[in-house]
């Protein structure tokens, strides 16, 4: 199959009145978030000639109206290139002449980082927001799924960022091998907290769709209003990563979740052992991930059953999708360490106008995803950590997410990172970064972690911040780390 009907106009011809999006301003059922496409879809075509097939860059905040226009892009056939709102001007620009797009449409709080662009058309949100009478179009009835939907661009390590191609066929069977793990209600509500412009956002807005469920929109990510949106806005379904799922324990408190939130959904890394008992305690279901922006969103899922048994594990592949572990182009015995390599219709067909990085990370279908980990002999897969992150002790490998998740343990450590510095002995040694909950308080940590790792893989010195560096999805920016590490050890 190929071609299908588009997917917000059949769920408001299936679903009509079911709500579609409850924010904090607004509510809209499918019918009036179809018509408030329809008529963003219009104006856009009609005023800026778009065609199907051009590109056009959204930096925009989480908002119904950035729902809207997302949908609109899908009406009018145009690749829509999402853009991270903490980007400099210089990134703007280098991404949206990158990807050729036609003209920016932006929030006007984010005017200071574009206005210096004059390469490319902007056009701010606001001007949208008295629109002419609805005028008729030719919209996208039907969907080829072998069309490019969106571009997001990775943060990379190095080097300029890479434009991750992202199909309809990608987003929809990202979304199908999400239902067919997690199950499907009627009654689901799905909180969205993650930046839209992020695939972890993203995909949950196509899912809402595709499902007939509601969204519950926050415009960023805030532990107490999480909660209450669990609590008291009937959210069976959310979506973060490990520290995200921290800060929101943490201020649940001695108050638990109603026995309709049935899905805790985390990314980011492995959970330390102390949070998934005090969740298990509490009755969270606790469903850990692996994925990215290559693959749509997760390809692979530890469900609540096994969060203790297989404790660090990101589960089992998602149906329809393969996961194998390689070294030296041979695949990994059991508990043997190597790439991660994984396949699957969600999985990028490669790198928007980066034709040497795509032939070097796909290969006869398969995505070499540059993370190291191993499957144990039941076949769960377990993350180690990025390849380039990946610290050379005296011969020995050290994994700064196994050391940060030990430190996350300690009861006074509110966010941890680990990256590795060079030293004449050993080659290169651990080097921790702690924000601690209170700076008065117990900061034993080293003492700490003598109880949980071999000797050499405990820090050799720590960087009490007020906060680390993280993008927007909550990933740890190792790179800023490393930058900042000399002169800082204390």
């Amino acid at each position: 199959m190929s071609y299908m009907p588009n997917w917000l106009r059949q769920r408001a011809e299936l679903t009509p009145d079911r709500l579609a999006i409850k924010s904090e301003q607004k509510e809209y059922t499918y019918r009036e978030l179809y018509t408030a496409s329809q008529r963003r879809a219009s104006f856009l075509k009609h005023s800026y000639s778009l065609k199907k097939g051009q590109h056009i860059a959204l930096l925009m905040k989480n908002s119904v109206d950035m729902v809207i226009t997302i949908h609109a892009c899908f009406l009018i056939g145009v690749r829509t290139v999402l853009l991270n709102t903490r980007l400099s001007s210089q990134e703007v620009e280098w991404q949206v002449q990158n990807a050729e797009v036609s003209f920016i449409l932006c929030d006007r709080y984010y005017a200071e980082i574009v206005d210096s662009i004059k390469t490319v058309e902007i056009l701010y949100h606001d001007q949208l927001e008295d629109l002419p009478s609805f005028e008729k179009f030719e919209e996208e009835t039907e969907i080829d799924l072998r069309d490019v939907a969106t571009i997001m661009y990775t943060s990379g390590t190095t080097g300029h960022p890479k434009g991750v191609i992202q199909t309809f066929q990608n987003h929809w069977s990202s979304a199908i091998g999400s239902t067919l793990n997690l199950g499907l209600q009627s009654t689901d509500r799905w909180l969205l907290a993650v930046p839209l412009y992020h695939i972890s956002g993203l995909s949950i807005l196509i899912r809402s769709v595709l499902y007939g469920i509601c969204i519950v929109l926050h415009d960023k990510f805030d532990p107490v209003k999480m909660n209450r949106a669990i609590q008291q806005d009937k959210v069976t379904i959310v979506s973060v990563v490990t520290t995200m799922l921290k800060q929101m324990v943490d201020a649940l408190g001695t108050d638990e979740y109603p026995t309709t939130f049935r899905c805790m959904l985390t990314g980011g890394g492995p959970i330390p052992r102390p949070i998934l008992e005090v969740c298990v305690k509490k009755g969270i279901p606790v469903y850990q991930t692996y994925g990215m922006t290559e693959t749509a969103s997760q390809i692979v899922t530890l469900s609540p059953e096994y969060c203790l048994k297989k404790l660090g594990s990101a589960g089992k592949p998602l149906f329809q999708c393969e996961v194998r572990i390689e070294n030296s182009g041979q695949s990994c015995a059991p508990n043997e360490e190597g790439e991660i390599v994984v396949k699957g219709p969600n999985v990028t067909e490669g790198y928007w106008k980066r034709e040497e990085e795509t032939n070097k990370s796909f290969v006869d279908g398969w995505f070499y995803t540059g993370d190291l980990g191993y499957k144990d002999e039941d076949g769960f897969l377990y993350v180690l950590d990025r390849r380039t992150d990946l610290i050379i002790s005296g011969g020995e490998n050290i994994y700064p997410a196994e050391i940060e998740g030990v430190m996350l343990s300690h009861s006074n450590v509110k966010d941890a990172g680990v990256v590795g510095i060079e030293d004449e002995t050993w080659g290169q040694i651990p080097h921790a970064f702690v924000v601690l909950h209170d700076e008065r308080g117990d900061q034993n940590i080293l003492e700490h972690c003598q109880e949980y790792l071999a000797s050499y893989k405990i820090p050799k010195s720590i960087t009490i911040l007020p906060e680390l560096p993280r993008n927007a999805s909550n990933k740890l920016l190792r790179r800023l780390l490393k930058d900042s590490v000399k002169g800082h050890a204390q």
